[in-house]
């Protein structure tokens, strides 16, 4: 049994007393930070987590969380993090995955683990390059991404994660940057509390083989004017001096300025919860220049989880079958005595 009540960590606790071994500058750091932070703000008793990864720079992440976990194999962090909820449905279960752990060799498990609405939260680390192995490209490396297994530069078209993610069924997607701790803790949060798959696409720089890849709309200079962090029930405003905003035009997002007759009336108000998926599909792939990238929780809507389907499923079977006990199964259909 913990020796703290539940309501009394601090990020502390949740530390590991294995050295971090990420690169200095490495932005797994940060998401390591926040991610301690947003736990101590739970309530939820340090027993009850457990951390599944894959294989990649991220995947060290359990050994560095005071919390139960386990690292599996390349691809198949979704998978056995299914199982573990599956099994033992009280844990908050999260997996710790990047852009080609998830989306390449483990693409198939992360989307039908998203279809199936299983109730873990996946944060996924998107540096677009594969690190662990030193720098190919992945399936988020933008075309033309000049790397080890690509020198005249990619010709593929990268995955936008959240349109995989809601094109997959997905109920909660959210996006974040790592060095933004604040937004990342609250993310975390919500994300925990969401019955059903959450998923975090973490915008994450590689310092070694892709050092800067998001600084174009991250890095603090340009940030205010390149990104928008998106609240409920809030308009969508932006900008160093909040002029901007998103307004519908047609069947388009369309950047507006507000003055001259524009104004926060006319903008879009943002509705996670909606479940329709269309406005949140358009800001999952905003894409600066033509638009602000979108921070924050884009999608949050509810729906029935697979380990309480599971479960109810099996108590109903349970209650309409005439098999009570290994006798009955052994003695039921077709039986011979042998002498």
């Amino acid at each position: 049994m913990d020796e703290h009540r539940s309501s009394e960590y601090t990020p502390k606790d949740f530390k590991s007393d294995q050295e971090v071994r990420w690169c200095p500058g490495c932005g797994d750091h940060a998401v390591l930070n926040a991610v301690q932070r947003a736990l101590s703000e739970l309530g939820i008793p340090r027993e009850n987590f457990a951390f599944i990864s894959g294989i990649g720079c991220s995947s060290r992440f359990p050994y560095y969380m005071n919390t139960y976990g386990f690292h599996s194999i390349h691809g198949r962090a979704s998978a056995i993090a299914t199982g573990v909820k599956t099994a033992n449905p009280r844990l908050s279960v999260w997996q710790i995955t990047g852009d080609g752990d998830a989306l390449a060799i483990g693409g198939n498990h992360f989307i039908h683990a998203i279809r199936r609405n299983i109730d873990i939260n996946i944060i996924l680390f998107n540096n677009e390059i594969y690190g662990l192995t030193k720098g190919q490209y992945s399936p988020t490396s933008e075309r033309g991404l000049v790397t080890k297994t690509s020198p005249f530069g990619t010709v593929e078209e990268p995955f936008s994660v959240g349109e995989l993610v809601i094109g997959a069924k997905g109920k909660f997607f959210a996006r974040t940057v790592d060095a933004n701790v604040t937004l990342s803790t609250r993310i975390y949060v919500e994300a925990a509390k969401h019955k059903g798959t959450s998923v975090i696409e973490v915008l994450q720089n590689c310092v070694i083989f892709n050092d800067g890849i998001h600084d174009v709309i991250a890095d603090k200079e340009v940030r205010d004017e390149r990104t928008i962090i998106l609240k409920e029930g809030e308009p969508m405003i932006f900008g160093n001096n909040r002029d901007k905003g998103l307004a519908l035009d047609g069947l388009k997002l369309r950047v507006v300025s507000l003055g001259n007759g524009i104004t926060e009336k006319d903008l879009l108000v943002h509705d996670p919860r909606e479940p329709n998926p269309g406005i949140q599909y358009m800001l999952a792939n905003m894409r600066y220049p033509e638009y602000p990238m979108a921070l924050g929780i884009i999608r949050a809507v509810s729906g029935q989880t697979y380990e309480i389907a599971v479960e109810e499923q099996i108590s109903e079977m349970q209650k309409k079958s005439p098999v009570a006990c290994m006798d009955d199964l052994l003695k039921s259909g077709s039986t011979w005595k042998v002498e």
